[in-house]
């Protein structure tokens, strides 16, 4: 496989020989430095050497911003996420992470032992591929974000991932993604089997301390 179209990204491990990896996708104008100091917060305990990728989205117009040129995952049109998604953008961005999911298993990390994690459209995007993805992954961390493409997922659903262990955490006061957009979200997935575990907290479109720790511990749970 060529690793030249591989996503620029960071790496930070937790030790020297890692048997898990977290891929951890930022939000809309961020960049993989974002979640980078979450590491540290996290408790993972030592028996958890995990590796943490943080790709960098590439730089796109993005139509709601009125064009202005900025990391994203896929462009947004309208306010209201679900009105004109840009379907070709979210795919396009879904083959980028798998490259890395297959990455990190040619490094030696089974497919079993990695989670794709992700901050609002970088949550967006753990969904849109982890649910997809033909081999059985560890979990998927989708924070105050919402689930894209909706009405392909019952189809192009993988069998392998049917129960994976989803982590939705959103903030009651999101202002950017609003709550009811993640609980129609978790919803579908409810109604479509999928088992998540929902947590909410009094927050704008951010993260908290409270959060970290809840997120620590599952991840404990889905890695150890």
């Amino acid at each position: 496989m060529s690793h030249n179209s591989l996503l620029p990204h960071i790496e930070i491990s937790t030790g020297s020989t890692p048997s898990a990896s977290v891929i951890w996708l930022h939000g809309l104008g961020a960049d993989g430095h974002d979640f980078e100091p979450i590491v540290g917060e996290l408790n993972l305990r030592n028996s958890l050497a995990a590796r943490f990728i943080f790709p960098h989205a590439p730089n796109l117009p993005v139509t709601l911003n009125g064009g202005y040129v900025m990391p994203a995952w896929y462009d947004i049109a309208y306010p209201d996420l679900t009105l004109g998604e840009d379907e070709a953008g979210i795919r396009d961005s879904q083959q980028k992470v798998e490259q890395l999911i297959r990455r990190e298993i040619e490094r030696g990390i089974p497919a079993s032992h990695i989670v794709l994690a992700g901050f609002s459209q970088g949550g967006a995007m753990a969904l849109q591929t982890g649910l997809r993805y033909r081999d059985k992954l560890a979990g998927i961390l989708a924070l105050s974000t919402y689930l894209p493409l909706k009405s392909t997922l019952p189809e192009e659903r993988s069998i392998a991932n049917l129960d994976i262990p989803i982590f939705m955490a959103h903030g009651t006061l999101d202002t950017v993604i609003p709550p009811k957009s993640a609980l129609s979200s978790r919803d579908f997935l409810e109604n479509l089997g999928y088992k998540v575990e929902w947590h909410e907290y009094p927050m704008a479109h951010s993260i908290c301390p409270e959060e970290v720790n809840d997120i620590g511990k599952w991840l404990g749970q889905v890695l150890g």
